[in-house]
């Protein structure tokens, strides 16, 4: 509700008034979204890419963003909840005061709102990415998890591998970019080691294979991948292309760590010419 215009007669407020400004932006920042949220055909649906780096588009446009606003919205699309203001500053700002960090995000803030896209969600306390602007770390994580998942819907021969061999914004070094990319790296690729076992359990060989070396390009140091590959040449009598691969493996083990494949490893070779 616009504020009464007898308001105005006392004594303007100055900078000793920060507070009160401030959540005069935030309500001017909310009419901005709730008329975006109500437009005859809604807000068009923003792309927020985080994996293989970062990258935001509408309609196939890139937007363009300086590299403060680049990290707000990659911390906010890292976190599919409401982010308290203070946590976000004190993150993305941490090796600063408590008061430049604020005055830091606040000026993001306002770069961000001189876009013709409404990228944030901001009230006076929190922040939150608009339900239009669609992430694809999101889709890539709920996917993961489906897989993962013992009554997951995800169809047996399904090789889509959309999300699962990206690594999440890779040049980036932030401490809170790092760490949700280790996990979110462990999670892909126990996914991606499922697949391929539960194609195998379905029979499915081929499929199975060709997502065993999906698996395998992902981290070719990771035995589980290299094990479920190798029983499958095994198990469609491919004794040559079993011990190929393996061989292949103790090679780059060797050269990369310095170290032997494990004895269960060992074991599914014993039988063959080494």
């Amino acid at each position: 509700m616009p504020a009464a215009r007898g308001s105005r007669s006392g004594p303007r407020c100055r900078r000793g008034c920060a507070g009160s400004s401030g959540v005069h932006r935030v309500e001017a920042r909310a009419a901005v979204l709730n008329r975006a949220a109500s437009a005859p055909d809604g807000p068009l649906t923003v792309r927020l890419s985080l994996l293989d780096g970062f990258m935001l588009s509408c309609q196939d446009q890139l937007i363009s963003m300086p590299r403060t606003a680049q990290r707000l919205l990659a911390f906010l699309g890292l976190n599919d909840r409401v982010q308290l203001r203070s946590h976000v500053a004190g993150t993305l700002w941490a090796d600063t005061t408590d008061q430049h960090a604020v005055a830091s995000l606040r000026s993001t803030l306002w770069r961000l709102g001189r876009s013709s896209h409404v990228l944030v969600e901001a009230t006076v306390e929190s922040l939150r990415l608009p339900d239009w602007v669609e992430v694809d770390y999101w889709s890539a994580t709920a996917r993961a998890r489906g897989i993962l998942d013992d009554g997951s819907t995800v169809p047996a021969g399904e090789l889509d591998d959309s999300g699962l061999t990206a690594d999440l914004l890779p040049d980036w070094s932030d401490d809170w970019v790092i760490l949700e990319r280790e996990r979110f790296r462990q999670l892909r690729l126990h996914a991606l080691d499922t697949r391929c076992q539960r194609l195998a359990a379905a029979g499915l060989l081929a499929q199975a294979v060709e997502a065993g070396h999906v698996a395998v390009a992902c981290e070719p140091l990771r035995e589980s991948a290299n094990r479920c590959l190798i029983e499958l040449h095994l198990a469609e009598g491919n004794r040559s292309e079993a011990l190929r691969h393996y061989r292949g493996y103790r090679r780059v083990l060797m050269d990369e760590l310095g170290l032997e494949p494990s004895p269960a490893m060992e074991l599914l070779v014993q039988g063959l010419r080494v």
